[in-house]
């Protein structure tokens, strides 16, 4: 079996491999580096948890390093474009880990958070970039970066930069770029658009494709439970505690439901935290860490997270909601079975989910084992000191209201109290205020010596 020592790597980055514990490439490594190391363009197509951040790390570390010049303020010398923030963050992590004591300088740039520290990185020069494209762009536009002078490019996530709308933003970067560059493109499936993008950045590329597109790893056990859609929580709640779970990955369609689990999971002492495009990049490192070391059992994501969470260990995913894209099954349950481990994929599927579930089948192209869970009505959950109010089920249905019973049938109406006669109001006496001109009846000038009283700060005028 090949060996990392056998793919001409500098010895350093064999010492952080052999640190990190790697001692044998995965297939997508094994066939991507040593192209990569020749100088060569590279189409990659593999699914999430293969290696393939590794596959194009490796000889990007090994091409940079050793420089003997200075870094051009505002001018990185390769860019490495990723989708979400989260997995911007993790490619970083993986330079760090494998390019230690290296002189290889790096930077991650994404929205979310301030852009003065990024900034103040690009002019202090750099010789890998790692952005997402929006705020690339937008620092791109103010005019702290340049790219006519980047040496390798890399296109991670290509399909997923496709679904989260950056296609265009993509294009406008790709327009900045030299001609004479290294270009690398990963996709975990290849729709028309991107295979357009590929044919027009890839100058004879070398395919490299370890898995058929969109197909799940054979390790994960998959299965599909039916239920009603008010009885979701419940048949959540029931996975968390009878299927034994360590780390489980919850994903849902939108953002509101995300927040939602997490409320109902906390009445039952179940912690839990959720990650989505509305969290502020403090909360989401915060979420993400306490589910790295294991505060949490439970993180609730939405799709946006489905390709940035790279965490071992992870035990369980559960498709609290099916996606609408097929191919986006395939990525969520990738965040299992990692580094040759076995792993659960457990999906919810209601009734308004069957042609979800009809499509995510015909995309991977086998027919997954199915249960059937009956929920029961939940009246209240456990109060704590801190909530008196009873929890009620948001999407259960409201119960209808009882008709009421007319008056006279199967109740006597009670008798109106007497009312008493309403007191002859006393007519007021007229006042007429004196006009412009004519003077008003004088009052009786006062016989005794007293001051006038107070009113307020005021005092009254002797007439």
């Amino acid at each position: 079996m090949l060996k990392f020592k056998e793919l001409a790597l500098h010895e350093i980055i064999l010492a952080n491999l052999e640190v990190a514990g790697y001692e044998t490439p995965t297939p997508i490594q094994a066939q991507s580096i040593p192209t990569l190391l020749e100088g060569h363009d590279l189409l990659g197509i593999a699914q999430t948890g293969t290696g393939k951040t590794a596959a194009f790390t490796l000889p990007m570390l090994q091409k940079l390093q050793g420089r003997n010049f200075s870094l051009t303020p505002c001018e990185p010398r390769s860019l490495i474009l990723a989708p979400t923030r989260e997995l911007a963050s993790q490619i970083k992590e993986q330079l760090d880990k494998y390019g230690r004591n290296l002189k290889v300088k790096n930077a991650v740039i994404f929205g979310g958070v301030g852009q003065a520290a990024q900034v103040a990185a690009l002019r202090n020069g750099l010789d890998v970039l790692i952005a997402t494209p929006g705020r690339l762009l937008d620092l791109m536009n103010q005019g702290h970066c340049k790219l006519n002078k980047v040496e390798i490019f890399v296109l991670d996530e290509a399909d997923r930069m496709l679904d989260m709308g950056f296609i265009h933003d993509i294009k406008k970067i790709i327009a900045k770029l030299p001609e004479q560059k290294q270009t690398m493109l990963f996709s975990a499936t290849m729709p028309n658009e991107i295979v357009g993008i590929a044919n027009r950045i890839l100058k004879n590329p070398t395919k490299v494709e370890v898995t058929p597109p969109s197909t799940t790893v054979e390790r994960i056990n998959q299965k599909v439970i039916f239920t009603q859609k008010a009885y979701k929580y419940q048949l959540l709640r029931k996975v968390l505690v009878e299927e034994g779970v360590e780390l489980t990955l919850v994903f849902t369609r939108t953002k509101h439901g995300a927040n939602k689990i997490v409320d109902y999971l906390a009445h039952f002492n179940i912690q839990s935290a959720a990650i989505h495009g509305n969290k502020s990049q403090s909360a989401r490192e915060t979420a993400l860490e306490n589910f790295k070391t294991g505060k949490i059992k439970v993180l609730v994501a939405t799709d946006i997270a489905a390709r940035g969470i790279d965490v071992q260990g992870v035990s369980h995913v559960i498709n609290y909601d099916l996606p609408v894209e097929a191919e986006s099954y395939v990525h969520r349950i990738g965040r299992t079975a990692r580094a040759g481990k076995d792993g659960d994929a457990i999906s919810f599927c209601d009734e308004t989910e069957r042609d979800a579930l009809a499509r995510i089948q015909k995309t991977i192209g086998k027919k997954l084992p199915t249960e059937t869970f009956v929920g029961v009505a939940e009246q209240s959950v456990k109060m704590t000191q801190t909530d008196r109010k009873p929890y009620r089920d948001p999407r259960a249905k409201p119960k209808a209201k009882e008709p009421q019973k007319p008056q006279g049938q199967g109740q006597q109406q009670r008798p109106k109290p007497e009312q008493k006669p309403r007191q002859e109001q006393r007519p007021r006496p007229e006042h007429r205020p004196a006009s412009k001109g004519q003077g008003g009846p004088r009052r009786e000038e006062r016989k005794d010596n007293k001051e006038p009283a107070k009113v307020g700060f005021k005092f009254r005028k002797k007439r």
